[in-house]
């Protein structure tokens, strides 16, 4: 007796087809699963074996073998109880094989014969639907597979009801149709006092998908200024939506089945670790960087992060994307992130204040700055001091000017850079590169001329000549400036750091 189900292995953001092949044979009863699994999908064994007993099914006193093929490639998660069970339930007469081979499955199986929510649902139903397959899904998922397209989504809340379905005695109702997230604007940039030139680098940084950093006293409003970003940013795109949606349904963070919206602001602690922050760990999973696509990646207390651990950033800020490599496997996920950070000049916080300086100042600040390495600061576009602000500014009325204002600004600068590069890949002007950042960003006369003078006096790098560019560039967005000027090149540099640490 033999059965075949189809199901899926997650390498990163993409499923890969796997069958599950059952073979019940004579011989001293055992079951066995083969293929590479790791041990959550070893033990599918004890909970596809009680869930069948709870629905009054006991496994044969057979030789019971499990291969899941391919043979070489790492299987991981509890997502293949549920086609192992069905595979046996085929190979038993349960079930109709032939219906089975029409469908892909995954979930998890409680004891009692529920199935439970397993992650990358998402990814399953969009290699099912380009298979041309329909999904078999928990019941709590059903909606998240609907957004992958025109797919036979069956979501059922336990084996019973499925098993029912199946024969065609009661059928499932199709997935509840879940509208996308709402939209949430969050802290408001008219809560802000004072820091104009913090608020003006800010939306560039919106503006462009450019990375900031901010240094300045504890209580200025680093943390606010960086919690206002996600409201100026434009939503995402429907494209953009999907791979934001996926990354979220592989690590298990789609809520309720609703596709995203709203670009994702992750604030990670500085005792993260490095597969925490980049990816990676036992079971390979997306870390924050991956996890922050198309949003905002927000460090807070920058130099407290262990360094090999920021150090690991450098690669994913150039390329967009990060490679996690084993032994057996090799996992990529996206990273195109806006990096915002924030830091005291120094470890008491109070650099330039002789009233609250500590006693080792000014030599504690070079040696909490330098706990940040250069290459990382120079992959970094913005540099901005943030003042202290008094009680006086305190009682200010609030600024004329809120997000909605800034985000229309912003909104109309990316439409720019839509049209610009329709067809040429970038999405902004901080992914531009080569002679295609030539071609857009190359100052006028003048421009060129401080440009240049500017990289030798401030020993710009050719990244940090760069960056400077595609922020000038944005400038310019933002003004209207069909060519980037003088006035724009000159703002651009105001705003880059002039001596980078080791």
């Amino acid at each position: 007796m033999a059965a075949t189900v189809a199901t899926v292995a997650y390498l990163g953001l993409e499923a890969r087809a796997v069958e599950v092949q059952v073979q019940l044979t004579s011989g001293v009863p055992r079951f066995t699963v083969v293929g590479l699994p790791d041990n959550a999908v070893r033990e599918s064994r004890e909970r596809v074996r009680a869930a069948l007993a709870a629905i009054g099914l006991a496994l044969p006193p057979k030789v019971i073998t499990i291969n899941l093929s391919p043979a070489d490639l790492p299987k991981e998660g509890s997502h293949y109880d549920l086609p192992i069970a069905l595979g046996l339930l085929a190979a038993i007469g349960a079930t109709d094989a032939e219906t089975l081979s029409h469908y892909v499955a995954v979930g998890e199986l409680c004891l009692d014969g529920r199935i439970a929510a397993s992650p990358g649902v998402l990814l399953a139903a969009i290699h099912a639907s380009g298979a041309d397959k329909g999904l078999i899904c928990p019941a709590s998922q059903g909606s998240e597979a609907s957004w992958a397209g025109e797919l036979d989504v069956v979501a059922a809340p336990d084996l019973l009801a499925l098993l029912a379905h199946l024969k065609g005695t009661a059928l499932l109702p199709a997935p509840a149709e879940v509208e996308a997230e709402p939209l949430e604007r969050g802290p408001d940039l008219a809560q802000v006092k004072g820091q104009e030139v913090a608020k003006r680098a800010l939306e560039i940084a919106a503006a462009g998908g450019h990375n900031l950093l901010m240094s300045g006293p504890p209580g200025a409003g680093k943390s606010l200024l960086a919690a206002c970003l996600p409201g100026i940013l434009p939503p995402l795109q429907p494209a953009e939506a999907l791979e934001v949606s996926m990354v979220a349904s592989v690590a298990g963070d789609l809520g309720g089945g609703k596709i995203r919206r709203r670009r994702p602001f992750r604030s990670p602690h500085h005792s993260a670790s490095m597969p925490a922050l980049v990816g990676g760990g036992l079971r390979v999973r997306p870390g924050e960087i991956s996890l922050a696509h198309l949003g905002v990646l927000f460090l807070d207390e920058l130099p407290e992060f262990q360094r090999p651990v920021l150090d690991s950033l450098r690669q994913p800020l150039e390329t967009g994307n990060v490679s996690v490599a084993r032994a057996n496997t090799h996992v990529t996920f996206p990273a195109r992130v806006q990096l915002v950070a924030a830091m005291n000049p120094c470890r008491c916080g109070h650099l330039g204040d002789p009233a609250l300086a500590c006693s080792r100042a000014p030599r504690c600040a070079a040696d909490y700055q330098a706990r940040v390495s250069g290459p990382l600061l120079d992959r970094i576009d913005l540099h901005v001091e943030v003042n202290g602000v008094s009680a006086a500014d305190l009682t200010l009325p609030p600024p004329a000017e809120g997000s909605i204002d800034v985000a229309q600004r912003v909104a109309a600068a990316r439409e720019v850079q839509a049209r610009r590069y329709n067809g040429h890949g970038p999405r902004t002007n901080a992914e531009a590169d080569g002679e295609l950042l030539d071609a857009v960003a190359t100052p006028d006369d003048p421009g060129r001329k401080l440009l240049a003078d500017a990289a030798a006096a401030m020993r710009l790098s050719a990244r940090g000549y760069h960056r400077v560019m595609r922020v000038a560039r944005t400038i310019a967005d933002l003004a209207g400036a069909e060519q980037v000027g003088r006035i724009h090149v000159a703002e651009a540099l105001s705003y880059r750091r002039q001596a980078p640490h080791n």
